[in-house]
């Protein structure tokens, strides 16, 4: 069965490894926090939308948000990642799925007729007090780190 949050529910709480340490929702607690989940560290479309929340990150942390990206690779993997390009999202490694099925992002997928399980790029909006305020599903890397930022920003 999946899990479908929505806008009104409570965030499923998080402690996971990262590659600048430990990143948990409970130690983000008063802030904003767009989570949001990838695929795979350096492929092309993860690798563009770390890049747009990284060209974006003064406004978020001006908006007081917190951009954590969450993939199953491993914290070292996300250390690469984040030296190779620059990035400053806070990137957290959920090798066992656990968060990444939490959040309803373990999905089947399809690709040239083959059926498979994986992360679906889904970003959601979480407010200083731990309860979802938007979802995005099925996420269009292009103009999305604006779109999310309008909506931290209509937060306050």
């Amino acid at each position: 069965m999946t899990i479908e949050l929505k806008a009104g529910d409570p965030a499923p709480d998080f402690d996971l490894p990262g590659d600048a340490g430990q990143v948990s929702l409970a130690s983000l607690e008063g802030k904003a926090v767009v989570l949001y989940f990838y695929p795979k560290d350096d492929t092309s479309g993860c690798t563009a939308e770390a890049q747009a929340f990284t060209a974006a990150a003064d406004a978020f942390a001006a908006a007081g948000a917190v951009v954590v990206g969450v993939s199953k690779d491993s914290a070292a993997s996300h250390g690469k990642f984040r030296t190779k390009y620059g990035l400053s999202p806070k990137l957290a490694s959920d090798k066992d799925g656990d968060v990444v099925e939490r959040y309803g992002a373990w999905v089947e997928k399809s690709m040239y007729g083959r059926k498979y399980m994986g992360i679906e790029r889904c970003t959601f909006l979480i407010d200083a007090h731990g309860v979802v305020r938007r979802v995005w599903h099925k996420v269009k890397v292009p103009g999305h780190a604006a779109e999310v930022l309008e909506a931290v920003r209509a937060l306050t």
